[in-house]
């Protein structure tokens, strides 16, 4: 039963950078990390920015009418947000 389980986990898609990982010195994952970090630190205050800008601009609009920005708004921080979920699944 050990070699099929072990089969099964080498058979395991991988991503990118798990593929790369074994050959990238640690120093460089490192690098690596912290640059993703401060990638996701910078669109989660892009998120806070523009969900702040569409609170105001559905708070002064009418119930009936939605705008065209607001409704980029809201897709633009869907956008940034699923950016920041495939990073942190990345590692």
């Amino acid at each position: 039963m050990a070699p099929f389980a072990a089969a099964v986990a080498a058979q395991r898609a991988r991503t990118p950078e798990e593929e790369h990982a074994p050959r990238m010195k640690q120093s460089q994952l490192d690098d690596l990390l912290k640059e993703e970090h401060r990638k996701s630190l910078e669109d989660a205050a892009k998120i806070l920015e523009l969900s702040e800008e569409l609170k105001a601009e559905l708070e002064k609009s009418d119930r009936h009418v939605l705008s065209v920005s607001a409704l980029r708004k809201a897709e633009d921080i869907e956008k940034l947000a699923k950016r920041i979920r495939s990073r942190m699944r990345r590692f």
